[in-house]
């Protein structure tokens, strides 16, 4: 089964998504969560964003995903510009919240229906789909049941497929393993590994950066809203003399001090 996708543009520079000078600073804060953020992420890319508690990572995917309106800047998907496009883009990305987005008294089937609905996918095309996604993660027998009775690694895949069911072309993921256990986060990350070889664009957040060194083909390092470091996970490495591991990189970018916040 193959769905309708949004084509790219005609001159298609590499560039799937282009940030400009993006701020956001939120009604009676003191500070900007993200400012004057300037990033290219390329066609193809896994793409991770890392930072501490309040580094504006959320915020900048929520602007991405046009959940927030920034307070300055630009951005463009896949050649979309976000104050001209905004229903194609709803219609060319994903988001995968690190919230549930599910309705606990209904079963999966029944949350995935309802969501796929709302890209307007054929109803015998979206069964179909919604099959081969709860068989390739494991949940086919839990079809059925509701997702209050589900373990957090279940809810998880769940909330993975509600936001792949229209075949983005880009997909935004903001902690999509937090909390989960082993074998569920093994089959998170493989399945995201086979989206993106068929040619989805990962954008993902995670404070594992073991799994972030292993999964993403680029990094980019934000503190306090702005990028502090990019680049391949092994370039960094090798850039910072003591580093042996991303974390290592992570540490000396962006200070050992408690990042608590309410």
């Amino acid at each position: 089964m193959t769905l309708s996708k949004i084509e790219p543009p005609e001159q298609d520079n590499g560039h799937m998504i282009q940030i400009e000078r993006l701020s956001k600073k939120y009604k009676g804060a003191d500070f900007f969560s993200v400012s004057d953020l300037n990033l290219t992420i390329a066609r193809g890319e896994i793409f991770g964003l890392l930072g501490p508690n309040g580094a504006g990572k959320t915020t900048l995917i929520s602007m991405l995903s046009s959940l927030l309106k920034p307070s300055s800047g630009a951005f463009s998907i896949n050649g979309l510009n976000y104050k001209e496009n905004q229903r194609q883009l709803k219609q060319t990305i994903g988001t995968v919240p690190q919230e549930y987005a599910l309705y606990p008294t209904l079963t999966a089937a029944e949350n995935l229906m309802y969501f796929g609905s709302m890209y307007g996918i054929p109803k015998y095309e979206l069964k179909k789909s919604i099959q081969d996604h709860l068989e390739t993660l494991g949940l086919s027998q839990f079809a059925n049941k509701k997702i209050n009775t589900f373990s957090g690694g279940m809810k998880r895949r769940i909330n993975l497929i509600a936001g792949i069911l229209h075949q983005p072309e880009v997909l935004f993921l903001d902690e999509p393993t937090v909390g989960v256990d082993v074998q569920s986060r093994n089959a998170i990350i493989d399945y995201l590994k086979q989206i993106n070889a068929q040619g989805t664009t990962i954008i993902y957040t995670s404070h594992h950066l073991n799994e972030a060194e292993e999964f993403c083909t680029r990094v980019a390092i934000i503190d306090q809203g702005t990028i502090v470091c990019e680049g391949q996970p092994e370039e960094l490495i090798a850039q910072h003399t003591n580093a042996r591991h991303l974390e290592d990189v992570f540490l000396e970018k962006t200070g050992k001090a408690l990042r608590d916040y309410a």
